[in-house]
């Protein structure tokens, strides 16, 4: 089945603001065949993201970033996450650029090569948004401090593990947000493979 299996009937904003919350009126066509009833859904827009894990493979070290979130503010270990750079990606940007202008922004690091690790859908059953992540090298001698911009209300500590360390904790849980463990995943398979083509290419 594809996209022209389903019939959107009716489409309204019910909010507009730090995101856009849409509701539909649609139906789709049955694995069993024929047409499903009329059905109503909400979705949660934003836009498309590009997240970033940033890698010194001199130093073998990740460069990642502590803020707060909103959605964590019940947990027991209290509402700052340890997680990767990443931003929305504008209209007429490509995600590699939005990635390499992040680390920049959010842990004051220049990229210096860019590897894609995957896209995928962030969360689709409410949201259309796609994550296009990646692994960017980095030189994180200079890494630290308190980044982010003001006027978003972003107050972001950067924080450099050891790169064992940093796959040690998503283990632990003590890493538990979507991009970063994701990002994490991949880096733990190919983390000696790309650390020597880098390593070999800086010669």
């Amino acid at each position: 089945m594809s996209g022209q299996d389903v019939e959107i009937i009716g489409q309204e904003i019910c909010y507009q603001g730090f995101f856009r919350l849409e509701r539909l009126r649609l139906r789709h066509r049955l694995f069993a065949g024929g047409m499903s009833p009329d059905i109503v859904r909400e979705t949660i827009e934003k836009g498309d993201v590009a997240a970033v894990l940033l890698y010194d493979p001199q130093r073998d070290e990740v460069v990642m970033i502590e803020q707060f979130r909103i959605g964590a503010r019940a947990d027991p270990r209290g509402p700052w996450l340890l997680e990767i750079v990443a931003g929305l990606i504008e209209d007429g940007e490509t995600p590699a650029a939005v990635a390499c202008r992040e680390a920049m922004e959010e842990a004051g690091c220049t990229v210096t090569d860019l590897l894609p690790i995957s896209s995928f859908y962030t969360s689709p059953a409410k949201t259309s948004q796609r994550t296009h992540l990646y692994l960017g090298r980095v030189d994180s001698r200079n890494a630290g401090g308190i980044h982010g911009l003001a006027h978003e209300g972003e107050d972001i500590r950067v924080v450099c593990l050891a790169a064992g360390q940093a796959v040690v904790l998503a283990e632990q849980g003590r890493i538990d947000s979507a991009w970063p463990l994701v990002a994490l995943w991949w880096f733990a398979r190919h983390h000696q493979e790309v650390r020597q083509r880098w390593l070999a290419e800086s010669r």
